[in-house]
């Protein structure tokens, strides 16, 4: 057997065996008590886009697309899923202290406005969280407004 083909074999058995080693799924489907929801007033329009948009990397709960299931796609999707819900988890949004609640708030703000959020390599493969611009004005003014309410209850 040629060197090639040694190394071809090798390369196809790794990508084989590797198809076994699967990260933990983010798939808790139980209302969180600290849920964004339960803290602030969110509209139903903003939900359904922060939903579409946001959460898969930002929540306790995934939708995960077909290509999850290869490796290692799956890995490169749990990393990113794991650190979108450090930076911010709208399912423990509300365990946040209120200074923090403010700062992701004008983050949100922020990073829709200058196109950073969600990721373009998101964006990308996911049609549905690619933002409209009327979209965009309605994250951006619902979570200046939110900030600003927060701040306005601080004693």
């Amino acid at each position: 057997m040629s060197r090639m083909k040694k190394i071809g074999l090798a390369i196809l058995i790794v990508l084989t065996g590797i198809q076994f080693i699967k990260p933990a799924r983010n798939e808790n489907g139980q209302a969180s008590p600290s849920d964004i929801s339960t803290t602030i007033s969110i509209p139903s329009n903003v939900q359904l886009i922060l939903q579409t948009a946001c959460y898969d990397c930002h929540s306790n709960h995934t939708n995960y697309p077909w290509y999850a299931n290869i490796q290692p796609m799956g890995w490169l999707l749990g990393n990113h899923i794991k650190d979108g819900k450090a930076e911010l988890n709208f399912n423990e949004f509300g365990s946040y202290s209120e200074r923090r609640q403010q700062s992701k708030l004008k983050s949100i703000a922020s990073q829709v406005k200058d196109d950073e959020m969600p990721l373009a390599s998101y964006s990308l493969l996911h049609k549905n969280a690619r933002l409209t611009k009327e979209q965009k004005a309605l994250i951006i003014d619902w979570a200046q407004n939110a900030k600003d309410n927060l701040e306005q209850i601080k004693p």
